[in-house]
């Protein structure tokens, strides 16, 4: 195509022309990625009256390569000339968002709504709108539900004769015969509100939202609910009542428990939305429907939301409120059939103790953590844990531990390696939480038998757990209670335990400092050198490298340098290797 009259400025969309029908996908892909070069070397006229037609024409592709070139569109006004002619690229976005590959829709949509922006109100009504009502009206359902993703970019900056055709077209479509269709226009239905005068919120939107919240289909329903929450911020307190309870009572008690568990899950947003009278007279009420709701997903979504709920009461009767309504179905929770509902209000439960103070702590709330403490489910008994310190700051440590320690040495002890795992990781949670001295008489001696578990996992958190403890508790509480029981392992028949020694010593040294290093661990790596295996030995030359910095020269020189020199000339390869790469790592050589 170029060679023929000699033209080079041509070449880039010859290349272009041939990569994007090469029949490998990934070169197709590679070309579009490169678009706005290649627009760059054609100028901005060129790109408009050459590539961007050869674009649209040739859009029937690898869904992949259209959803680059949908993506790339959205970023080009400037390489078509700027605001006055962004309207060129409407129409290959057009026919990609009429493709049937939904991903590439939504990209497209993306796209025109971010050009949208750049285009002049003129522009906008002679070029943009056109296209919104071409998608809105267009055959196939996949244009149409991209024109639901478009009205509410193009209403605000455009003549009111237009607007009353854009809210006809948006009635139109919330009735459309294809469930596809009013699941778009439901989930764009809060979005549009926003835009809308309110006169017409009232008039229009109120309708629609109740004709999508009795919809046949329970998808098209429950995102009916999610417009619910823009459109009740929208409207003033009194019209509330009458526009919007209604509708969202009957979504509450839907006989599809995916349109209850859409209210469950947007419970805290709907709550502040309606303000603190409705609250209290009708999203209380349906708020403990739901936490008894007969299907777990919904109860585990309305438990989650149990603290936020509580929260968010007006606080002139919200501990009434709370023990009266929300408690006494909390209770029940405790004990529900299905996990996951438990685990979801283990996650909040605690959070309630702020709200209510010291005193109802204690006598409802303390017997409800010892029965998810003791709960057979790992995840129940870890998120109650992990929340501690907020009940820690309401009753104190005394009354807690009292309760709370034989369900940390059942959850230590646990036949599961992973419950193990997880305890040992809120260890310095808990110690901070519950004190040295408290730690050093309940729990220390679970923390050193963790060091010498079966599982090899559980040995490295143990070790790590104790670096932990020793940078929240100090090195002079590492030297007195911890240091002599690690390095009694050292002398342990079993070769494992002496190198969780090892990982010890490597793990502890910097917290503990120079002194404990040089004069309690370092003569326990040098008598180690000597072990029968081989293991052990290339694992106290790592160990030197790992303290030497710590150390002082002349403990390195007189102390470490002739162990290392021993072990460079051991039998064992591996050994000979650590103590090389030690030697030279520390600079002994």
């Amino acid at each position: 195509m170029a060679g023929a009259d000699g033209d080079d400025s041509l070449y880039p969309i010859a290349v272009l022309i041939d990569e994007l029908r090469n029949e490998d996908v990934q070169l197709r892909l590679n070309s579009i990625k490169k678009l706005s070069t290649i627009a760059l070397a054609l100028g901005v006229e060129r790109t408009r009256t050459e590539l961007l037609p050869f674009l649209t024409d040739t859009i029937y592709d690898e869904d992949e390569v259209l959803l680059a070139l949908a993506e790339q569109l959205g970023n080009f006004t400037m390489l078509v000339g700027g605001p006055e002619y962004v309207h060129c690229l409407l129409p290959p976005l057009e026919s990609l968002a009429t493709v049937e590959e939904t991903v590439v829709r939504d990209k497209a949509v993306e796209s025109l709504r971010k050009i949208s922006q750049e285009h002049s109100p003129v522009d906008l009504e002679v070029h943009f709108e056109p296209l919104v009502k071409r998608l809105a009206s267009g055959d196939w359902f996949t244009s149409r539900t991209s024109a639901c993703g478009l009205f509410s970019v193009c209403y605000p900056r455009v003549t009111s004769t237009v607007k009353a055709e854009i809210r006809q077209h948006f009635r139109t479509l919330c009735s459309d015969d294809t469930p596809m269709v009013r699941r778009a226009a439901a989930s764009k239905l809060g979005e549009f509100a926003k835009v809308l005068e309110l006169e017409y919120v009232k008039s229009d939107i109120i309708s629609l939202f109740t004709a999508l919240a009795s919809d046949e289909q329970d998808s098209v329903r429950l995102l009916a609910v999610e417009a619910c929450v823009s459109i009740a911020t929208l409207l003033p307190q009194e019209d509330l009542e009458t526009l919007v309870m209604p509708t969202l009572r009957q979504a509450a008690e839907d006989k599809s428990w995916r349109v209850r568990y859409m209210v469950a899950d947007k419970f805290s947003e709907l709550q502040k939305a309606v303000g603190p009278e409705i609250t209290k007279n009708d999203l209380v009420p349906a708020f403990q429907n739901l936490l008894k709701d007969c299907e777990a997903e919904v109860r585990a979504a309305a438990a989650n939301k149990v603290k936020e709920f509580c929260e968010n009461l007006p606080e002139d009767n919200r501990e009434q409120i709370i023990m009266t309504h929300i408690l006494p179905c909390v209770k029940e929770l405790v004990s529900d059939t299905n996990q996951h509902v438990k685990s979801a209000l283990a996650s909040v439960i605690m959070g309630l103790s702020t709200i209510l103070g010291k005193d109802n702590t204690i006598e409802h709330l303390l017997p409800l953590f010892l029965a998810q403490l003791k709960d057979e489910c790992p995840e129940v008994r870890l998120n109650i844990i992990s929340n501690l310190d907020c009940v820690n700051e309401v009753i104190g440590i005394r009354q807690l531990s009292q309760s709370l320690l034989p369900a940390i040495v059942e959850l230590a002890e646990d036949a599961k390696w992973r419950v193990r795992l997880a305890i040992i990781e809120y260890m310095p949670l808990l110690a901070g939480q519950l004190g040295v001295e408290f730690f050093d008489e309940k729990l220390n001696t679970l923390c050193m038998a963790w060091l010498i578990d079966h599982v090899y996992a559980i040995r490295e958190a143990a070790t790590c757990n104790l670096m932990k403890l020793v940078e929240k508790f100090g090195a002079e509480w590492a030297q007195n209670t911890i240091v002599p029981k690690v390095l009694g392992m050292a002398n342990d028949p079993n070769y494992l335990h002496r190198m969780t020694t090892l990982f010890c010593i490597n793990a502890l040294s910097k917290a503990c400092g120079q002194e404990i290093t040089t004069k309690q661990m370092l003569p326990v790596v040098l008598k180690m050198s000597n072990d029968q295996v081989a293991n052990v030995r290339f694992n106290v030359a790592k160990s030197l490298q790992k303290i030497g910095p710590i150390l002082d020269s002349n403990a390195l020189q007189t102390e470490v340098k002739p162990v290392l020199e021993k072990l460079a000339s051991d039998t064992d390869m591996d050994v000979k290797y650590f103590a090389q790469e030690a030697i030279s790592v520390l600079a002994l050589a």
